[in-house]
């Protein structure tokens, strides 16, 4: 397989999204909850912001990436991995205590439906009358649609009604392969079961990403995601690449043939395409330059570099500190 390092730019589609749960979040102190639980600053969103987020362990490791969605001044709908929801819902609801605000499944009777292409918002005007911009989310009478930052757009609906809405959005039925491949070519990682609690935020590219407020107070893994930003030196990153062989499932080793006694990355999230697959991985920086990366062992099918639509800094020495 020879990587195509052009844009993914297929035509409009629609495609189910069974790997993706919704978990919602009601009540006054809906968003001082959420502030003191993910790592951006949940308080200064404005109604309709749909913003990538994390929640993170007490050791600053990322549980679970999340879409979040304000749906209304006190009300809150986060998109995350479908194997992690409802352990993450039970998590979360042990820290709610007296605070005023409800968790619960909001993916319960509902269907989840990825949109992207070209033509996708016009068809989204014409079923539902809103086409949310990037990073932007509103709540209709018939769904919730959610515009991830990166373009594509996420529909949640009643599981009953979702047939006469597929009608109305005469689109054509694609695999959720499609979707997912526009998120590896945007270079935006979907932390499941298999990679929960083992990279940091920066590692996932978070902080380039907006996933991670610098400003806001403390939230679980807060010191250590400020220290590595400020301290650490950053020798691990989300990279994407291209491979002849079959999608490796989440967490699969990359190995350096320079190195190759130690792994050197892990994959996040793959699909397979014609020939091989694509995915994302955090891999060392320094591996990753080289291009001697091989997918599961030394021996393994090559990892090609894709391009990626942000940049991403090399690692630097932490500054020194004069006492």
């Amino acid at each position: 397989m020879t990587p195509d390092p052009a844009p993914f730019a297929p035509p409009a589609f629609v495609a189910p999204l069974d790997s993706l749960a919704a978990i919602g979040f009601d009540g006054a102190d809906a968003a001082t909850f959420l502030h003191g639980q993910l790592s951006t600053d949940v308080v200064a969103m404005p109604v309709g912001a749909a913003a990538p987020t994390t929640y993170n362990s007490a050791k600053g490791r990322v549980l679970a990436t999340m879409l979040l969605h304000r749906r209304g001044p006190d009300a809150f709908v986060g998109v995350v991995a479908a194997d992690l929801a409802a352990a993450l819902r039970k998590r979360l609801a042990m820290f709610v205590l007296r605070a005023k605000v409800t968790v619960r499944d909001a993916a319960a009777g509902m269907q989840l439906l990825g949109l992207g292409g070209d033509g996708a918002a016009a068809a989204l005007t014409t079923a539902l009358g809103v086409a949310p911009a990037p990073g932007t989310g509103a709540v209709t009478a018939d769904a919730e649609v959610l515009g991830f930052p990166d373009g594509r757009t996420l529909v949640i609906a009643a599981a009953n009604a979702v047939e006469a809405l597929r009608a109305r959005l005469a689109l054509p039925a694609v695999p959720p392969a499609t979707f997912d491949r526009l998120g590896i070519r945007a270079g935006v990682p979907q932390v499941t079961l298999a990679t929960q609690d083992r990279f940091v935020v920066q590692a996932l590219n978070g902080d380039l990403l907006g996933c991670v407020s610098f400003r806001k107070g403390c939230y679980p893994g807060q010191e250590i995601v400020a220290r590595m930003q400020y301290l650490g030196r950053m020798k691990e990153r989300l990279f994407a690449f291209a491979t002849a062989a079959a999608a490796p499932a989440a967490g699969t080793p990359l190995l350096s043939t320079a190195a190759p006694e130690a792994a050197a990355g892990t994959v996040v999230n793959a699909v397979a395409v014609d020939g091989g697959s694509e995915f994302v991985a955090v891999a060392l920086y320094d591996a990753a330059m080289r291009g001697d990366l091989r997918l599961g062992s030394v021996s393994g099918a090559a990892a090609v570099m894709l391009p990626l639509p942000y940049a991403i800094p090399a690692p630097t020495a932490a500054p020194r500190v004069r006492l």
